[in-house]
């Protein structure tokens, strides 16, 4: 994917206190560092949750995030003592629907696992898709932009499940998901680590230095970027998953956002074409099966 962001003018940086993560009583503010490196202090939010089905296997429920900004919807489904988390963030045209039966599959491995539909996606959450115009405007007006309050609203529910649970939390995201998983583990150390599917780089920081710019706007590019934040997720486990054929996003930009990750980290090339599907699902329980020991 190819975000044109329009090089004109310099921004003032946000400069009021910030830590990384979410927190319930501080001022809601950001930062972005010399490096383009984002931390943010979220806005409290209250939640509202439905129970949608429940058996002797697993509970799967409908999770409303009431945030100052908005209402941000996400799935739960979970066994009665989950030994992990996945937060999953979709790629575009994503359904919960299409997730079902793997909702099903990792609550019987002993694993809770939360779709959130993330500002801008398409899905029942109110937003505008990734415009880094728009937002290098409300950055520059020192305003939030949307990807920044997404990456709150990814913190948030980080936050929520590892109260609840009291369990390692993963953030994992494929494609477009994937991008933002990346920055939120990134921002936010209370992930226990990170899993890509099927992504890269947005490549907006690419077409910034193509137009010439530098300062500011440089800064704010780079704090869109995944590989800004891969070399921060260490020492915590990098996982990402790419198939060689991939008809979307190239094997090759996988690998490169792969190579700015610092150890411990893993590749693996998977069957299939462009997202998650039952290859990586298999592969990775497997994985989590040698760490929590559980595999049905």
């Amino acid at each position: 994917m190819r975000v044109l962001l329009v090089a004109a003018g310099l921004a003032v940086l946000v400069v009021l206190a910030a830590c990384a993560g979410c927190t319930s009583s501080a001022t809601p503010s950001y930062t972005v560092d010399s490096n383009g490196v984002l931390s943010v202090t979220c806005a409290p939010v209250t939640t509202n949750e439905t129970v949608i089905f429940a058996n002797a296997t697993y509970t799967e429920s409908k999770i409303i995030l009431h945030t100052q900004t908005g209402d941000v919807v996400t799935y739960l489904s979970y066994p009665k003592d989950p030994k992990a988390v996945l937060l999953y963030l979709p790629g575009a045209g994503e359904k919960i629907s299409g997730h079902a039966g793997r909702m099903v599959q990792y609550a019987a491995d002993g694993y809770a696992f939360m779709f959130l539909d993330y500002r801008g996606r398409g899905g029942e959450t109110a937003g505008y898709p990734l415009n880094p115009n728009t937002d290098y405007a409300l950055f520059e007006n020192r305003e939030w932009p949307e990807y920044y309050l997404t990456i709150c609203d990814i913190s948030s529910a980080q936050a929520m499940l590892s109260s609840r649970f009291n369990v390692p939390v993963y953030a994992i995201g494929g494609s477009n998901g994937g991008r933002y998983a990346a920055v939120a583990a990134g921002v936010d150390k209370n992930f226990t680590g990170y899993i890509g599917i099927s992504t890269a780089d947005w490549g907006i920081k690419n077409v910034v230095l193509e137009q010439g710019g530098s300062g500011d706007i440089l800064r704010f590019a780079e704090s869109l970027e995944p590989s800004t934040y891969l070399p921060t997720i260490s020492p915590r486990p990098v996982w990402m998953f790419h198939n060689a054929t991939d008809p979307i996003i190239p094997f090759a930009d996988g690998q490169a956002l792969f190579a700015t990750a610092n150890p411990p980290k893993t590749f693996i090339e998977f069957n299939g074409d462009h997202g998650i599907n039952p290859d990586v699902d298999a592969r990775l329980i497997a994985l989590w099966a040698q760490i929590y020991g559980t595999q049905t």
